[in-house]
């Protein structure tokens, strides 16, 4: 992924609504959802809704098919999982994470006392 496409997923989900579409897609899979169904879900009106799905297709996030008059909405998975590789790319110094594996800061940061602890 480019920086460009990264910053145009990362703006297009730095919106509560976008994101919480966007994340109901996810969750639906591959098959997705109606609007109305994701407009019911998330009591967002039919309007406002076209225009978050808008931006989210400019994204390359999501897609959208017509099945007879319901227009069909997914997430487009291969554009999150190349935004996910695109932030962790340079994880654990560079070397590929395991899901299980813990990213290691590059420094150690010091532990503040709590303030009960303070001298």
């Amino acid at each position: 992924m480019e920086k460009r496409d990264a910053v145009a997923a990362l703006a297009a989900l730095a919106q509560d609504n976008r994101l919480d579409v966007f994340r109901l897609l996810v969750q639906a899979g591959p098959e997705g959802m109606t609007a109305g169904a994701i407009a019911d879900a998330l009591d967002l009106a039919p309007n406002t809704l076209t225009f978050h799905f808008d931006r989210l297709r400019m994204a390359g996030l999501a897609t959208v098919r017509r099945e007879g008059r319901s227009m069909i909405y997914a997430a487009q998975f291969e554009t999150m999982n190349a935004l996910l590789g695109f932030l962790t790319e340079n994880c654990c110094g560079g070397a590929p994470c395991a899901p299980d594996a813990t990213c290691k800061p590059a420094r150690k940061r010091t532990k503040i006392p709590a303030r009960e602890d303070r001298p």
